[in-house]
């Protein structure tokens, strides 16, 4: 048994691959949308195709997912195979105009499914109807790592599946995916390949942190997913991207002392707003879940703070930014809980939403706002936690 449409997404690239067409890649800007990324353009690469662009979105100037704006951006391209990872599956008019402008679209996502799947000419993830693979708990990376083999066949070498695998297990655990059947060989065998990495970006972060290495392999891997997490965007492309993606040490070096400091400024920043949100949280206790936003809060920074706070609260946290042209917010919450299902209930409420059951996000506009913690109220009122 094989994953849906998997094999028909490597049969396409393959040929895209081969025949040189134009293809662009385009994927969210985290780590495990980065990873799937290079991931994806190594396959492409080794059989001689090339990559005309590598496309990352800004969450929250032009949204998530494929935006407008991208679509304008890269429409010259066009005709030209799009392969999206770690977005798209609920991108349904996106889809449709991306397709008018010539491109052809493959989605590689493991998000949930949304009422239904955007009419791609190929969508590969493993939640969508139809879908009998028993294990759904992939993130965008391992999907990519799966379609990248079947791309290469018996032509992918040894180092080139340890490269890949390394950079399958950082999404992996980046994505808080569960470390359990398909997941636990792929973040097993490519953690060891992490500390074997030939990769520029890995081994000045093996160099600066020996002495971690040496005593804790598992938290230098969580420091490196830490650095790589640091905003740092150049001519569109994520620090992240920059980093693992670099052929020379010296510049990786410079980038890993770069990062590293931007890192520690930035847990400083998720201190200081989580110190802020449980303020505002403080004479709330008995609220079934928090909702709370401003247009002070840095969008970035939501996702680490939701998470500390549903830790904390054990209950559902819905932590958003204010924006004239309307709000962005980031949604986490504990075991038996399933946000993506609470937004289905105030879909009218909202202009996007999407994500997984304990970690997702949200677009609205500002005046729907309350009327938005209403609907989660009543929804939460009579869930019954599983």
């Amino acid at each position: 048994m094989e994953i849906k449409n998997l094999a028909a997404a490597a049969v396409r690239i393959r040929q895209a691959a081969v025949s040189k067409e134009r293809i662009i890649l385009y994927g969210d800007s985290d780590l495990d949308g980065v990873s799937s990324l290079i991931i994806l353009g190594e396959a492409i690469k080794s059989l001689g195709g090339t990559i005309a662009a590598n496309v990352f979105p800004n969450r929250e100037h032009d949204g998530y997912g494929i935006t407008l704006k991208a679509l304008d951006e890269i429409k010259p391209h066009a005709p030209a195979l799009l392969v999206v990872a770690d977005l798209g599956i609920t991108n349904f008019e996106e889809v449709k105009i991306a397709k008018r402008l010539g491109f052809e679209v493959i989605i590689i996502d493991h998000h949930e499914i949304v009422q239904s799947v955007p009419e791609a000419d190929i969508v590969v993830d493993p939640k969508q109807p139809g879908d009998d693979y028993p294990f759904k708990g992939f993130a965008a990376c391992g999907l990519a790592f799966l379609v990248a083999k079947a791309v290469l066949g018996n032509k992918i070498s040894s180092s080139l599946e340890q490269s890949m695998l390394e950079l399958a297990a950082l999404g992996t655990v980046a994505d808080m995916m569960p470390k359990k059947e398909d997941n636990l060989a792929i973040v097993e065998q490519g953690t060891d390949a992490f500390f074997e990495s030939w990769r520029p970006g890995i081994r000045a972060f093996l160099e600066q942190e020996e002495e971690l290495v040496r005593e804790n392999r598992q938290l230098a891997l969580e420091k490196m997913i830490g650095v790589l997490n640091v905003r740092d965007v150049s001519d569109g492309h994520p620090g992240a991207f920059r980093l693992l993606t670099t052929q020379s040490l010296e510049e990786a070096q410079e980038m890993v002392e770069d990062f590293s400091k931007q890192g520690k400024i930035r847990r400083e920043r998720v201190r200081q707003l989580a110190q802020e949100v449980r303020k505002r949280i403080a004479s709330k206790k008995d609220e079934l879940f928090v909702f709370e936003g401003d247009e002070s809060f840095d969008y970035e920074l939501l996702g680490s703070v939701a998470s500390i706070i549903t830790n904390e609260e054990d209950k559902p946290v819905f932590l958003f930014k204010n924006r004239e042209e309307g709000s962005l917010g980031s949604v986490r919450a504990p075991s038996g809980f399933h946000t993506v299902h609470a937004m289905e209930r105030c879909q009218d409420l909202l202009e996007r939403y999407g994500g997984h059951a304990q970690a997702s996000g949200f677009r609205l506009k500002n005046e729907n706002l309350e009327k938005f913690n209403a609907c989660l109220a009543e929804y939460f009122k009579t869930y019954v936690r599983t």
